[in-house]
C-alpha cells in the first residue's frame, strides 16, 4: 500500500535549521571555545525537530532512523582516519619525529615569512598527494608546533596551513573531491582542473600576499636565547637526528603512490612505536611510569599509552610540556562524537526533503547566470552546514544544478568548478563539518578561531560570485573547453 508524503512547505525546512543557529549560537555565547561538547546535543535535538516534521509529513520514524544511520555510516571512513591520525600523533612524537620537525624547523623558517612559507608548502604536498587532510595530519602537526615555538599565532598559522592544503587538493588530480566534482557534472577531470585556474589562482595569489603582510615584523616576538634553550631541552629529552624524519618521508611517499589513507596512517604510526623503541626507548619506559614493571612490560604500556591517551611531557617547562603533550585516539573521541550527531542531523533532513525544498527556494528567484552561480555557492555552504561532510556538499548541489545550468547554456565545467570554489573549501570553516572538526582537533585550533584566516578558502567562493556576475570565464556548452579554458591571457 502506497502511502500518502506530503511535500515539505518552505517553513518546515526553515524550522531545524533556524532551531539549530540559535541553539549553535547560544552555545557558543555560554560555553565560548568549550562548546564543541553541547554543540552535539544542539545537533541532535535539531534532527529530532527535523524527524518529527517529517512525520508529520508521512514518512515513518524507522524510515528517518535508517536515514540517519545511513548517513552516518557515510562518515565511518573518515571518523576511523580521525582515530588513527590520534594514533600517529602520539606515536610520532613519543618517536622524536614531531620534535624533531620542530628542531630543525626553527632553524630554517623566519619569522617574518613564516605564514606565507607554511601556505606554500602545505600548497606543493597537497598537490602531490591530493589530500589536504593528510597534509594537515602530518606536515601541519610539525608547522603548528614552529608557530608555537617562535610565539606565532596558532589561529593564522592554521589558516596559513589549511589554505596551502585546499589548495593543493582542489588542483590535484590525485584529489577525491576533484575526482568527484567532475564526475558528478560529467566533464573531463584535466578541462575541470584548468578550468578552476581562473578562480584558484587570483585567490591563492592575494591569500600569499595577505600573508605575508601578517607575517612581517614578525621576528620582533622572536627571543633567539628562548630558543636555542627550548632546542636544548628538545636534545635531552629525546634523540634528535635527522633519521627521525623517516615515518613522515614513508607516509607521504604512501600518499603520493595513492595508497589507501587508513593503512597508510596504521603503517606510519607502527612505524612511528618501532622507532621509538629503537631510538627513544628511555623515552617509552618514562612514559609508561611503572617501575614495578619488567622493560618489555613496560614498553608495551608506553607505546599504547601515546597512542591512545597521547604522549604526556614532564620536562619542567611550560611552553614544552603544552607543545608536547597531545596526540592519542582519547583526544579524537570528542570529534568523533560531534561528526555523528552532524551526520544524523543531515540524514534527517535529506531523507524528510527538507534539505531539498531549501535548495528550490533558492532557485526560486535566480534570474542571471550570476544569481546561479550565488545560489549554487549558497547551496553549497548550506550543504556543508546541514549535512556536515564536503563529499555531500559536492555532489547533492552537483546533481541539483546540472539542468539549470543546462537552461542557461552553460558548460557543465563552470558547475564543476563553482562546486569546488564552494563545496570543498568551505567545510574546513564549520565546526562540525567532518572537515572542519578533523582540522580544528589535528591542529589544535579551534575551527572559529583559525577560520578567518583561512584566506583562500573564504576568497574562492566570492571571486566565484563575481566571475558570474561580471560574466568572466563562463563559456557556454557548445564551446570547446580546451579552446576556451586554457590560460586567462588566451584571447
Amino acid at each position: 500500500m502506497n502511502k500518502l508524503i506530503k511535500k515539505p512547505t518552505l517553513l518546515d525546512a526553515l524550522i531545524p535549521v533556524f532551531l539549530l543557529i540559535t541553539m549553535l549560537g547560544s552555545l557558543v555565547y555560554v560555553f565560548g571555545d568549550g562548546s564543541a561538547g553541547p554543540n552535539q546535543v544542539a545537533l541532535m535535538l535539531a534532527a529530532s525537530a527535523a524527524a518529527m516534521i517529517g512525520i508529520k509529513n508521512g514518512w515513518s520514524w524507522k524510515e528517518i532512523e535508517r536515514s540517519m544511520i545511513d548517513t552516518i555510516s557515510v562518515s565511518m571512513h573518515a571518523i576511523l582516519i580521525l582515530l588513527m591520525v590520534g594514533a600517529l600523533i602520539g606515536s610520532w612524537i613519543l618517536s622524536g619525529t614531531v620534535p624533531t620537525m620542530i628542531y630543525y624547523g626553527v632553524e630554517l623558517m623566519s619569522p617574518d615569512y613564516f605564514y606565507m612559507t607554511a601556505c606554500l608548502v602545505c600548497a606543493l604536498i597537497g598537490f602531490s598527494i591530493g589530500s589536504s587532510w593528510t597534509v594537515a595530519g602530518t606536515l601541519g602537526i610539525g608547522l603548528i608546533s614552529i608557530a608555537a615555538t617562535l610565539n606565532l599565532s596558532l589561529p593564522i598559522s592554521a589558516g596559513a596551513i589549511i589554505s596551502g592544503a585546499y589548495f593543493g587538493d582542489k588542483l590535484s588530480p590525485l584529489s577525491d573531491t576533484t575526482n568527484l566534482a567532475a564526475a558528478v557534472t560529467s566533464t573531463n577531470l584535466f578541462d575541470h582542473i584548468q578550468h578552476m585556474l581562473w578562480t584558484t589562482m587570483p585567490s591563492f595569489f592575494i591569500t600569499l600576499i595577505i600573508f605575508y603582510v601578517l607575517g612581517f615584523g614578525s621576528s620582533a616576538n622572536l627571543v633567539v636565547e628562548d630558543i636555542v634553550i627550548l632546542q636544548g631541552q628538545l636534545e635531552q629529552s629525546f634523540l634528535i637526528n635527522p633519521l627521525m624524519l623517516a615515518p613522515l618521508i614513508l607516509l607521504l611517499g604512501m600518499a603520493v603512490k595513492k595508497l589507501p589513507a587508513l593503512p597508510t596512517l596504521i603503517c606510519g604510526t607502527i612505524v612511528g612505536c618501532l622507532f621509538a623503541v629503537v631510538f627513544q626507548w628511555d623515552v617509552v619506559i618514562a612514559l609508561a611510569d611503572s617501575p614495578d614493571l619488567i622493560a618489555i612490560a613496560a614498553i608495551f604500556k608506553g607505546l599504547f599509552h601515546a597512542m591512545f591517551l597521547g604522549y604526556s611531557s614532564v620536562t619542567g617547562n611550560v611552553d614544552l610540556d603544552a607543545l608536547l603533550s597531545k596526540g592519542g585516539m582519547n583526544s579524537m573521541l570528542n570529534t568523533v562524537g560531534l561528526i555523528i550527531n552532524a551526520m544524523a542531523f543531515g540524514g534527517a533532513m535529506s531523507r524528510t526533503g527538507l534539505l531539498e525544498r531549501l535548495v528550490e527556494a533558492a532557485l526560486s528567484r535566480v534570474r542571471s547566470a550570476g544569481g546561479l552561480i550565488t545560489a549554487t555557492v549558497g547551496t553549497c555552504i548550506g550543504t556543508n552546514v546541514l549535512a556536515a561532510d564536503q563529499y555531500l556538499a559536492v555532489a547533492v548541489p552537483g546533481q541539483m544544478f546540472v539542468k539549470s545550468y543546462e537552461e542557461r547554456n552553460l558548460s557543465p565545467l563552470n558547475l564543476s568548478r563553482t562546486l569546488e570554489d564552494s563545496g570543498t573549501l568551505t567545510g574546513a570553516l564549520i565546526p562540525w563539518n567532518t572537515c572542519g572538526a578533523y582540522m580544528s582537533a589535528t591542529l589544535g585550533v579551534s575551527t572559529m578561531l583559525y577560520a578567518p584566516y583561512a584566506f583562500f578558502n573564504l576568497l574562492c567562493p566570492i571571486i566565484a560570485i563575481i566571475y558570474g556576475f561580471w560574466k568572466i570565464a563562463l563559456p557556454p556548452i557548445d564551446a570547446q573547453a580546451s579552446d576556451q579554458d586554457t590560460a586567462p591571457n588566451n584571447e
